[in-house]
């Protein structure tokens, strides 16, 4: 299983591509937040949620997916079908916190935050390499892989607050996925807060936005 080593970094189509930027300076931001756009989106499309989400005093980073898409195929497919794709994408949010940290900022002060193909991405990458982070705002998504094991986790993400939401009949993201995910979370010691949207379809609404607000603040607060 792929983990960013900083003295080996994964080389793949997704270093090949822009960050899109906005929000404070690294040193005049409360914290940060990674925004990882879904399949068909881009950097610069996700990176207005920052103002729904209040957070546009914080430093704001959006990696670009080369042709748009992080992996090729669903995320419920076998991890090896797609790569180099995910390993890529993994990299591609390591190469952002370390480019964070050697700024000045902590993993207290960075959230990740994704939408669908995003959401899992980031989840991911919290999952296999857990550390206190501000937090993980996950928007319709789950772990990756046919399946999902809690013994290829290990470590403590020290009551990172955990944000996960989705509908229940979401056609990308089934919603046994979503429960997985959670648990797998809380066992990794994450602060879990997982809600199951009755009849929601693929997007973003209201209450979610405010669960996420929630985290945004805290790390404003600190």
């Amino acid at each position: 299983m792929f983990r960013a080593n900083p003295q080996k970094p994964f080389k793949g189509p997704h270093q090949k591509t822009q960050r899109a930027t906005a929000g404070a300076d690294v040193d005049k931001a409360p914290g940060a937040v990674i925004f990882i756009h879904g399949r068909g989106a881009s950097a610069n499309s996700i990176l207005p949620l920052a103002r729904d989400l209040d957070a546009i005093d914080f430093h704001l980073v959006a990696p670009q997916a080369n042709h748009n898409a992080w992996y090729p195929y669903s995320f419920l497919m076998p991890t090896e079908k797609n790569e180099p794709g995910l390993s890529s994408g993994l990299q591609a949010i390591a190469d952002i916190i370390i480019d964070l940290e050697t700024k000045g900022m902590t993993k207290e002060q960075i959230i990740l935050c994704g939408f669908s193909q995003g959401a899992c991405l980031a989840s991911e990458y919290v999952a296999r390499h857990p550390a206190r982070y501000g937090g993980l705002i996950a928007f319709s998504g789950g772990l990756i892989g046919d399946s999902v094991n809690a013994d290829n986790y290990n470590g403590s993400l020290n009551n990172t607050p955990f944000f996960i939401g989705c509908s229940d009949i979401d056609p990308h993201i089934p919603v046994e996925r979503v429960h997985d995910t959670a648990e797998i979370m809380e066992k990794l010691d994450a602060a879990v807060t997982k809600k199951i949207y009755p009849g929601m379809g693929h997007t973003i609404i209201a209450d979610e936005v405010e669960h996420a607000k929630k985290i945004i603040e805290a790390v404003r607060s600190r």
